[in-house]
């Protein structure tokens, strides 16, 4: 599989942000009353998601490293209001229903998350897909909860009828009902021992806090970049030491090869006397 692959497969299964490392909970719980609507924010994540790693890996070399996160937050927001300004011209309904959870894709931690872990250290080409895998896996997390909720709730799935509302369960339509649905699909990942952030099977962050956006401060940030710098230096180091190695390893391999021949030579030579 190649890197651009493997970074779609990462963020749809393997990574998914939704199910596996429980990031974005917010829009998650509480835009997700119907499918329209899960669709319709996962797409919009995934726009920003795309342009803001294609930008910040751009610009990677360029932004000082002391001010790149809030380089980063003013790229995302910039990219944000395109997003919700396109939104209400194009599709009024949508903008209505999202309503205040559209400029708050600005904090979603999942987009200043792949900026940092990922953008600001690789390719343009492997940072847009990255940004695509994560998107859609988003979006396919926030379309199956809302389809979910929908049909138990509604009796609907975007838009269309099917249960009589005397057997509908009224409250997973509402507030709480996201919190339940959130709860069914954890204990299932639990249950079958599926990666996910609840059971700590979920792939390990490089970052000094560990990766858990859910118990963050605020104040780690300069750790967490100090800590990869110094993984980083210490990587350099040893892969100078081993390239030293080489080269003192290939001279005396040399040098060995070379007084055998001398001694061979002389060998001849005495011979040829004789």
């Amino acid at each position: 599989m190649n890197k651009c692959g493997e970074r779609l497969y990462n963020g749809i299964i393997k990574e998914n942000p939704t199910f596996v490392l429980m990031l974005g909970m917010c829009p998650t719980l509480a835009v997700t009353t119907t499918a329209v609507n899960g669709v319709g924010m996962g797409l919009s994540t995934t726009a920003v998601l795309v342009f803001s790693n294609l930008i910040i890996s751009a610009l990677r070399k360029i932004i000082p490293d002391r001010v790149r996160i809030p380089a980063y937050i003013v790229i995302v927001a910039s990219l944000v209001t395109i997003v919700q300004l396109l939104l209400q011209a194009f599709i009024p309904s949508l903008y209505k229903s999202l309503g205040i959870y559209i400029p708050l894709i600005v904090v979603n931690c999942i987009i200043l998350g792949r900026a940092e872990a990922y953008a600001a250290k690789n390719g343009v080409l492997e940072s847009a897909f990255d940004g695509i895998g994560m998107g859609l896996g988003f979006t396919v997390g926030l379309t199956c909860i809302a389809i979910f909720r929908e049909i138990l709730g509604g009796g609907a799935v975007f838009g269309f009828e099917f249960i009589p509302e005397d057997y509908r369960i009224t409250i997973f339509g509402l507030a709480p009902g996201a919190f339940f649905v959130l709860a069914i699909l954890t204990a299932l990942q639990n249950k079958f021992k599926a990666p996910s952030a609840t059971n700590g099977s979920a792939p390990k962050s490089s970052l000094a806090c560990g990766g858990n956006c859910a118990a963050c401060s605020g104040g780690t940030c300069a750790s967490n970049h100090a800590v990869l710098e110094d993984i980083r230096a210490k990587e350099e180091a040893k892969a100078a030491e081993a390239k030293k190695a080489a080269a003192i390893k290939a001279a005396q391999a040399k040098k060995e090869a070379e007084a055998k021949k001398a001694a061979e030579d002389k060998a001849a030579d005495a011979k040829a006397e004789e």
